[in-house]
């Protein structure tokens, strides 16, 4: 096989590779970024949502910081290994978001609604949470989330 049909071929396998890998993965956002569902139980009915997953310390580290506003039905939940007290902050977030403070069985525990852009001042959980999802500030009101609702996400155990 000579030189030119050697690259041909190898950049068609890596197309269809590329193109393959793309398929299998699910839902991305504009910029690529993976997206799950999850949805919300309140008393006005089931909310749905796609969300980013933040699993590891440096994705938690990160989060929403640096980032435009989210849209009305995406956010990113926040995966801890084990239930404690948590605390969330908004440094080097430019828009107001609300953080919802989830336990193991996807129970609401406490919310933090129109968090401030750029605050360092800790915001906590006020109990026991293992999950941590954040949305557009306002929406928390709109769908009317409250402690005690409901979070359906793989990661939690009802």
């Amino acid at each position: 096989m000579n030189f030119s049909r050697r690259i041909l071929l190898a950049a068609a396998l890596s197309a269809a590779s590329l193109s393959s890998a793309c398929a299998q993965s699910g839902p991305v956002d504009a910029a690529g970024r993976a997206l799950e569902p999850l949805s919300i139980v309140t008393a006005s009915g089931e909310h749905k949502f796609m969300v980013e997953i933040a699993d590891d310390d440096a994705e938690r580290e990160r989060g929403l910081m640096y980032r435009p506003p989210l849209e009305d039905d995406r956010g990113m939940l926040f995966q801890f290994p084990a239930a404690r007290e948590q605390s969330f902050w908004m440094k080097n977030t430019p828009s107001s978001l609300d953080i919802i403070y989830i336990d193991p069985q996807g129970r609401i525990v406490s919310i933090a609604a129109h968090a401030t852009p750029y605050s360092e001042t800790p915001l906590p959980s006020n109990g026991a949470a293992n999950g941590v999802l954040e949305l557009r500030a306002g929406r928390v009101q709109e769908i009317g989330a409250k402690p005690g609702d409901q979070v359906r996400h793989p990661f939690f155990r009802p």
